[in-house]
C-alpha cells in the first residue's frame, strides 16, 4: 500500500488513546500558494470534515500573514497550505500507552507493506550554524530585549541534509522510533514530503472546547535514574525556564481570548515536565470554550503561528526573526494536523501539532534533499553555552534516525562459560527500552547458550547485536591475553560527545569513539575528558586512578558507559566513584584500564 498521509496523534482529551490512520488516494487535494487562498482552503477542510471525510495536511510558518498582515515572514519556498481529503479509515482510533523512552505500540505502527518500509535510511546532515554566528545572533537578541523590543524570541536554524539510502517514508519510520509518542504525521504532497514527529500540541478542538499545550523550557535527560529525576526537578524549579514558559502561556491566553466565550479561558495545568528521549520539556495547558460560530479558520487566525516558536510579543518577535534568520522556515514551526468528523453529526474534531522535530524532504536531480529546523527560546538570562547545548540535545533525534545502528554488547567466553552474562543482557535490555527496540530476553539467552556450546574450549570474544527489529545475533572471535601494563594516552582535545546517548548506551554507532582511537602500534587506548576538564573513560573501557590510597573511577554523570567490569568492581568495593580531572593523572599513584572482556589491567599513562 502507498501511504500518502499517515497520522498517529495523542488524543489529549482521552488518556491512553491515540488518533491513528494510514490514508491513501485522496478524493480531493486543496493547495494554497497565495495568502488569499489560505483561509478558503481551511473553510473547505472544515466543510469536508462535516461531511464525513478526514482531512490531513500542513500549514507553513510563512502562511502567518494570511491570518494577520502584521506578522512578517520570508517569502515561502512551497505551498502555504496543503490538505488531502480522504474517506474515513476503517479503524481510526487505537489504544496505545506511549512512553518517551519506549517503543511505540505495535497497534500504532503502519503496515509493513507500505512504501519504503523495511529499508534502512541513511542520511547525511551539515554541521548547522557555526558557533560564532550563533553567539552573534544571541548578542543581537539580548540587545533587542534590553531595548524593550520584546521579552523573548525563538531563534532557529535550518539544518540541510541528503538522504543517501532509503525513502522519505523509511526515514519517517526511523524518526518515529527516535521520537516516539506525541503527534507524528507523514504527508506526501507530491513535490515534497513532510515528516513530523513533534511532541508539541498546537491545539485540539471538538467544536466547543479548545485546548492548547505550549512547550517551553528544556533540560537534558540524566545519565542515571537519580540524575534524571534531578534534571526534571531542576527544570521545574528553574526561575529562568518557568519565566520563559509563563511568557508564552500569557501570550496564548490573550490569543485564545479572541475566540473564547467570556471568562472561559483558564490555565488548567502549569509547568508540567514531559520526558522525551533526549530532553525534558516543560508544558502548560490553556483551555477555553469557543464562541458559537467559531470556525477552523478563525482558530488559525487567532493562534497561528504558535507563540512557543515565535516569542513575545508575537508581532515584534517575528519581525526580528525575519531579520535574524536567512530564509523561510517552511513547514517547520508551522503546523501539521488532522480534521475529522466530530462526535455529533455536522461537527468536526481538529488536532494540530506545532511542527517542531519535523523534516521536509524533496526529490531532485541529485536525489532527496532534507531540511530540519532546530531552535530555542531566548530570554534576557539565556546564556550562549546553555542554549548551544540545548540545540545539541534537541538534535539528538536526527542522529538516531539518520543512520541505522544495532545495540552492542562485548562479552568474554572462557571454556564454555560466558562471563557476566546476566549483567550484559540486562544492559542491552535497558538500551532496547531507551531506543525503542523490541526486546525478547529469551532470544539473547538462547543465542549466547548456542555460541557457548559451539565454543566449549578456549578464550573467545563474543559480539552480541540486537537490531531495530529485535533480532539478536552473537559472533565469536578467538582471543589472546593482554600483556600488562597497557599504555594509555591522553586525548589531545575534549570529547564533545560525552553527554550523548550513544555514550551512555553501547551501540554500533561509534564514530565519536573512533576519532580518538590510537594509531596502530601506539598506545593501547586513549583517555577521554569532557568539556569541563573531567576524565570520563577510554574508547574501549573504563579507567581508575589510585589517589591517596583509594581506587577511584569517574561517575556516570561525567559522560561515559557504565561498563560491566566497572559495575563489578564498584559492587565489590575495590572502586569508588569520584570526579577526576585531567590534572589528577600527574598525582595518581596507579592507573588501571577496566572492562568486562579483559578484566582489570594495570596501566601506564603515556604523557
Amino acid at each position: 500500500m502507498n501511504v500518502q498521509a499517515w497520522i498517529d496523534f495523542a488524543a489529549p482529551s482521552v488518556q491512553g488513546r491515540r488518533v491513528c490512520a494510514a490514508l491513501d488516494a485522496p478524493v480531493q487535494v486543496w493547495v494554497a500558494h497565495q495568502c488569499a487562498d489560505v483561509l478558503p482552503v481551511l473553510d473547505k477542510v472544515q466543510a469536508a470534515a462535516q461531511d464525513g471525510y478526514w482531512c490531513v495536511g500542513y500549514v507553513r510558518y510563512e502562511a502567518a500573514p494570511a491570518f494577520d498582515r502584521a506578522l512578517d515572514t520570508h517569502p515561502a519556498d512551497g505551498p502555504l497550505a496543503w490538505f488531502g481529503v480522504f474517506a474515513a479509515p476503517a479503524v481510526p482510533v487505537v489504544p496505545v500507552v506511549p512512553d518517551a523512552s519506549a517503543a511505540p505500540a505495535a497497534s500504532a505502527a503502519p503496515e509493513s507493506g507500505a512504501t519504503g518500509a523495511g529499508v534502512a535510511p541513511v542520511a547525511a546532515w551539515d554541521e548547522g550554524m557555526p558557533r560564532p554566528a550563533f553567539d552573534a545572533a544571541m548578542a543581537r537578541i539580548h540587545e533587542a530585549i534590553e531595548a524593550g523590543r520584546y521579552y523573548q524570541l525563538n531563534l532557529t536554524h535550518g539544518l540541510r541534509g541528503r538522504l543517501l539510502q532509503g525513502t522519505p517514508w523509511a526515514l519517517f519510520q526511523a524518526l518515529r522510533r527516535a521520537q516516539p509518542g506525541g503527534y507524528a504525521a507523514y504527508v506526501d504532497a507530491g513535490d515534497e514530503q513532510v515528516l513530523s514527529v513533534s511532541p508539541e500540541l498546537f491545539f485540539d478542538w471538538d467544536g466547543t472546547h479548545l485546548l492548547t499545550r505550549p512547550m517551553k523550557g528544556t533540560a537534558p535527560r540524566g545519565a542515571t535514574p537519580a540524575a534524571d529525576a534531578a534534571c526534571a526537578d531542576a527544570l521545574r524549579d528553574s526561575p529562568k525556564e518557568r519565566a520563559e514558559n509563563v511568557m508564552i502561556v500569557d501570550l496564548l491566553r490573550n490569543d485564545l481570548s479572541r475566540i473564547a466565550e467570556p471568562h472561559s479561558v483558564r490555565v488548567s495545568r502549569l509547568f508540567h515536565c514531559q520526558a522525551l528521549p533526549s530532553v525534558w520539556q516543560m508544558t502548560s495547558d490553556i483551555a477555553a470554550r469557543t464562541r458559537p460560530g467559531i470556525t477552523l479558520a478563525d482558530i488559525f487566525r487567532a493562534l497561528f503561528p504558535c507563540g512557543s516558536i515565535t516569542g513575545a510579543p508575537k508581532v515584534e518577535a517575528m519581525r526580528h526573526i525575519r531579520a535574524l534568520e536567512p530564509g523561510p522556515r517552511g513547514p517547520y514551526c508551522g503546523s501539521v494536523g488532522v480534521v475529522r468528523p466530530g462526535a455529533q453529526p455536522g461537527t468536526v474534531a481538529a488536532t494540530f501539532n506545532v511542527a517542531i522535530r519535523t523534516v521536509l524532504a524533496r526529490s531532485g536531480a541529485e536525489g532527496v534533499s532534507l531540511h530540519c529546523g532546530i531552535g530555542s527560546g531566548i530570554t534576557s538570562d539565556a546564556t550562549p553555552d546553555a542554549e548551544w547545548q540545548e540545540w545539541r540535545h534537541k538534535q539528538a533525534f536526527l542522529e538516531r534516525a539518520s543512520q541505522p545502528f544495532d545495540l552492542l554488547e562485548t562479552l568474554g567466553l572462557r571454556d564454555g562459560a560466558v562471563h557476566q552474562s546476566a549483567r550484559h543482557v540486562a544492559r542491552m535490555a535497558a538500551a532496547a527500552a531507551h531506543f525503542g527496540y523490541p526486546w525478547h530476553p529469551g532470544r539473547a539467552a538462547s543465542a549466547l547458550a548456542q555460541v557457548a556450546q559451539q565454543h566449549a574450549q578456549g578464550h573467545w570474544r563474543l559480539r552480541m547485536l540486537c537490531n531495530a527489529a529485535g533480532e539478536v545475533s552473537v559472533q565469536a572471535f578467538a582471543m589472546t591475553s593482554t600483556p600488562e601494563p597497557v599504555r594509555l594516552a591522553l586525548a589531545e582535545r575534549c570529547f564533545a560527545a560525552a553527554d550523548s546517548e550513544f555514550v551512555r548506551y553501547k551501540t554500533t554507532r561509534r564514530t565519536h569513539y573512533e576519532a580518538f582511537e590510537p594509531q596502530p602500534g601506539g598506545a593501547f587506548d586513549t583517555i577521554l575528558w569532557n568539556r569541563h576538564g573531567e576524565l570520563t573513560e577510554c574508547t574501549r573501557g573504563n579507567i581508575a586512578l589510585l589517589l591517596d590510597g583509594r581506587w577511584l573511577t569517574p561517575p556516570v554523570t561525567a559522560g561515559l558507559l557504565n561498563g560491566i567490569g566497572r559495575q563489578y568492581w564498584l559492587q565489590r568495593g575495590r572502586l569508588a566513584e569520584a570526579v577526576l580531572r585531567v590534572s589528577d593523572l600527574k598525582r595518581a599513584q596507579g592507573l588501571a584500564f577496566i572492562n568486562s572482556l579483559r578484566g582489570w589491567l594495570d596501566a601506564r599513562w603515556v604523557a
